[in-house]
């Protein structure tokens, strides 16, 4: 059975690669040198970081509050859910992360709580421990999908802000609080950064984001490994320019249902 987990030219083909299947074994390299972005670039980044995603979250209040009345109506539980990711930061300190999953050795990025409109049932975990082992062997790696087509931990209301990515909307409380920014690589929970290998030092380099190459290309149809290389690949050619164009279209891909790679 699979198990489950979730400068660049925009309109190329997401490629595949085979070297992700073998990180399980790999041991982190040194970090991979990202182009340098200088003090005003980076206040400019979150200043607009922060003024779209305040604009964003104000904008959407009534929405937001109609899906959370969605979710309490569908399924006993909570609103949203609250879950650890591995961000920047840490690693630059080169301080190894010592949190709680001791199978995510030396992953250098610095945890934090994402905040999501909740998809699953909230006793998921109990209906189907065995969707949460995280054990994966090469081939099952190289098979690996965040969001498979079926998945019975989710619910009804669930499928469908999962297909519109209405699910990420509270995403943007992160952005305001600085963990992640409107753009960048996929946020990854801790046990599964030891399957990243050497292209981990790399995708944790930068703040994680809401959006990405990845999910612009590929939307949730992407491998493990095809969201790995066009995640390093991101970092490695970073830019403003990139940046304004996977946010104009993610906007497109959210109004039409269908990402640039399908």
């Amino acid at each position: 059975m699979q198990r489950l987990g979730d400068g660049a030219r925009l309109h190329a083909a997401a490629p595949s690669m085979g070297a992700a299947a073998h990180a399980a074994s790999a041991e982190p390299e040194p970090a991979i040198v990202t182009p340098p972005r200088g003090r005003l670039a980076h206040a400019f980044i979150r200043t607009i970081d922060v003024a779209v995603a305040s604009a964003v979250l104000v904008a959407t209040a009534p929405l937001l509050i109609a899906i959370a009345i969605l979710i309490k109506r569908d399924s006993p539980g909570p609103v949203l859910f609250r879950h650890v990711r591995i961000g920047a930061n840490s690693r630059r300190r080169d301080v190894p992360y010592r949190g709680p999953h001791r199978r995510a050795k030396d992953l250098y990025g610095k945890p934090f709580a994402l905040y999501k409109f909740r998809t699953m049932y909230a006793d998921a975990r109990e209906r189907f421990p065995e969707l949460y082992d995280y054990r994966y062997d090469a081939e099952q790696v190289r098979r690996l999908r965040f969001h498979p087509p079926s998945d019975p931990r989710v619910t009804r209301v669930g499928r469908f802000i999962r297909r519109t990515s209405l699910d990420e909307l509270p995403n943007l409380i992160n952005v305001v609080l600085g963990d992640m920014s409107l753009v960048g690589p996929r946020p990854e929970i801790p046990e599964l950064l030891p399957y990243y290998g050497a292209a981990a030092a790399s995708v944790l380099a930068v703040k994680p984001g809401i959006t990405s190459l990845a999910k612009l290309l590929g939307r949730d149809h992407l491998t493990f490994e095809e969201t790995l290389e066009l995640d390093v690949r991101y970092v490695r050619e970073r830019s403003l320019r990139t940046d304004l164009r996977v946010l104009v279209g993610t906007v497109w891909m959210v109004l039409t249902g269908r990402s640039i790679g399908s």
